[in-house]
């Protein structure tokens, strides 16, 4: 059943493809249109009129920095979010990142992505990246995260963590805990955090601790099947007013962004809640409205 207002997706994966590890893409290209796939990544246009056949509003379009494990580098994925989103704006809002390994000129780095390419939020992939989280505290040797969080704080724009595991090859688990967020919580309180995927498919209750304990802790709820949503987060219904609707598409497993938001339209849900979660609270979340 399709929802009857415009829907936002949250998380999706438009990304510089030709960057991609071939395993990689591989992973990604499983199970769906590959030349459409291929074709909404390399053109704004294509992936707005998707979105119009689909009544989807508004997307995020995730992109990150992880050279070793997926390949993007931080020189040119920043570039390719802010020109594809540059072409609707209205419609299509950016996420970047930055290489937390090297700390040459990070403030310089952090300043360009935010003030400069107008990206409008920033992701920090752990098992990705190969980092905890709070790696600047305790003698950590990554002051770099709280240039960061400390730059997208007083910036006004929300920094999105993964949590949860990742499937894809090298990809390092032991980083994918979201208990290190609470360190960030603590020591940036304005700062906006999205917690990617509410720690799934082993933490979702530290997730849920950490949305109650914090009151700038949202989280998005992409790359779970929707049909399986309350059986990962039976307590949603309690946080519905910091929950984001995302897709992960093209992720695996992900077959469309419509099929996911036609599925969790169809969950025994308030239609109050529904609504929040696909489109109001990103609304606000985002201040595009």
């Amino acid at each position: 059943m399709i929802p009857p207002y415009p829907t936002v997706d949250a998380h999706i994966h438009i990304q510089p493809w030709e960057m991609i590890h071939p395993h990689a893409l591989e992973a990604l290209k499983q199970g769906r249109d590959a030349e459409r796939t291929l074709a909404m990544m390399r053109d704004p246009d294509e992936l707005v009129r998707y979105m119009d056949e689909h009544n989807i509003e508004k997307v995020c379009i995730i992109n990150y920095v992880a050279p070793e494990v997926m390949g993007f580098r931080e020189e040119g994925v920043n570039e390719f979010s802010a020109r594809y989103a540059a072409a609707h704006p209205d419609r299509i809002i950016p996420f970047g990142g930055v290489d937390a390994h090297n700390p040459v000129d990070i403030e310089r780095r952090v300043d360009y992505i935010i003030h400069e390419l107008g990206l409008r939020g920033i992701k920090i992939h752990p098992p990705h990246q190969l980092l905890m989280p709070n790696a600047y505290r305790d003698g950590g040797t990554l002051e770099t995260l709280a240039v960061i969080y400390e730059k997208a704080q007083a910036a006004g724009i929300p920094v999105m963590i993964h949590t949860g595991t990742s499937v894809f090859p090298g990809a390092r688990n032991k980083y994918a805990d979201p208990m290190a967020i609470d360190d960030i919580a603590v020591d940036f309180p304005e700062l906006t955090i999205i917690l990617a995927h509410g720690g799934r498919p082993i933490w979702m209750d530290t997730a849920y601790f950490l949305l109650r304990r914090h009151r700038n802790v949202w989280f998005d709820i992409s790359s779970v099947p929707p049909k399986r949503l309350l059986h990962y987060f039976p307590w949603l219904e309690r946080v519905a007013h910091k929950t984001i609707f995302g897709s992960d598409w093209p992720g695996p497993g992900v077959p469309s962004m419509a099929a996911n938001i036609e599925a969790f339209y169809e969950l025994p849900l308030d239609e109050e809640i529904k609504r929040l979660i696909l489109r109001d609270n990103a609304l606000r979340l985002f201040a595009t409205e």
